[in-house]
């Protein structure tokens, strides 16, 4: 049996790579997936909805009910309707759907590197390629400059993460205005993944969801609401692009999973005090791992802004996937910077979506995998 060229020529993920390295008694830094519970009220309406048959095919968009809860929970942004909106399979689906509506063969979009690993692959399973743009070091902005020198005529696309994994920076309304400009001056859609939205610990999220006839905005709820096995998530878009999303969803699964909508759909109302808790938890931890890594010598981070994520740069000579891997040897997962792009080496990805006495040992076991590479 043959395997296709579209998939067997893009990689398997570095951050899974670091996993199958890992004995069982790692310490797990390197998954970026909440510890936290619920919202109870999450869990209720989901076995509600079970309960009651609610088990069978839905709406291709979504049930219509939690497609409008959503638009108003996130019309502060713009003028958004639930006719914006499609519930997806993960925030990660959405984002497949959305290269694969938007991009044809030959199209080129341009990406953050450092960046979300999957945004270079889905460009290249609809047949286009990809360009990296860098991030500045330190707050980790988009790079208008090497931005505009990169738009070329098959440009078609621009990826922007607010907040960004892997590197926990927040959009400044300084960058947030020029990406508008660029988009506005060269007609190339901005395709913004923001599902990190509700971990912003100093600072404002800029939401392109104001901006629906240049850009396409993902979001979800695996992260929001510490539900990441359930894999839903949502995207808004002008009611033209929307069509071509529900045709495409429709060959990729269908409809969304019903009884976690209604789970959704029955915490979001619940939601607010639940983030203001969480994000009092991960502002703590982001704290703590910033301060163990800046009394570590040799490596070096300003604390991120959002998301729960740090990307500390280190001063040896090595590749961060030779880092990594020692890291993995004394039992301490984490992901090298070059998972992320080839803009990201030189670093190395933590989680904090850890608890504290994880996040210590962590960092005790790289103080001294550090002290003796040096």
């Amino acid at each position: 049996m043959k395997i296709s060229k579209r998939i067997s020529e893009v990689p398997m993920s570095g951050i899974r790579k670091m996993f199958d390295l890992a004995g069982p008694d790692s310490i797990n830094l390197g998954l970026g997936e909440p510890d936290l519970a619920p919202p109870i009220e999450a869990i209720e309406g989901m076995n509600a909805a079970a309960t009651a048959g609610l088990n069978k095919y839905g709406p291709t968009a979504g049930i219509p009910e939690l497609r409008k809860a959503v638009a108003e929970r996130f019309s502060k942004y713009g003028d958004i309707t639930g006719n914006n909106i499609i519930i997806t399979p993960s925030g990660s689906s959405a984002l497949l759907e959305i290269t694969q509506s938007m991009i044809d063969p030959g199209d080129n979009v341009l990406i953050p590197s450092p960046g979300f690993v999957i945004y270079g692959p889905h460009a290249q399973l609809a047949g286009g390629t990809f360009t990296e743009y860098k991030l500045t070091e330190g707050d980790f902005q988009p790079d208008t400059d090497d931005i505009q020198s990169k738009i070329r005529p098959e440009t078609k696309m621009l990826v922007v993460t607010n907040p960004s994994n892997p590197t926990g920076g927040v959009l400044s309304e300084e960058t947030y205005r020029a990406l508008s400009d660029i988009a506005a001056d060269t007609g190339v859609t901005i395709l913004s993944d923001e599902v990190y939205d509700s971990f912003i610990y100093e600072g404002k999220h800029h939401s392109f969801m104001n901006q629906l006839d240049r850009a396409v905005v993902v979001n979800g709820f695996s992260k929001m609401m510490a539900v990441t096995g359930w894999r839903m998530g949502f995207a808004c878009a002008n009611e033209e692009i929307m069509q071509a999303l529900i045709k495409m969803q429709y060959h990729v699964c269908a409809s969304p999973n019903m009884p976690a909508q209604y789970g959704i759909l029955n915490a979001l109302p619940h939601l607010d005090p639940y983030l203001e808790n969480a994000r009092k938890v991960f502002k703590a931890r982001r704290d703590l791992i910033s301060k163990r890594i800046n009394e570590i010598p040799g490596m070096s981070i300003i604390p991120p802004r959002g998301a729960f994520y740090a990307f500390p740069s280190y001063d040896m000579d090595m590749k961060s996937a030779d880092l990594a891997a020692e890291l993995v040897k004394a039992g301490l997962i984490c992901t090298p910077g070059s998972a992320f792009g080839s803009f990201g080496e030189g670093h190395l990805r933590f989680s904090y979506a850890a608890d504290e006495s994880k996040i210590n040992a962590g960092m005790d076991i790289l103080e001294k995998t550090v002290a003796k590479l040096r």
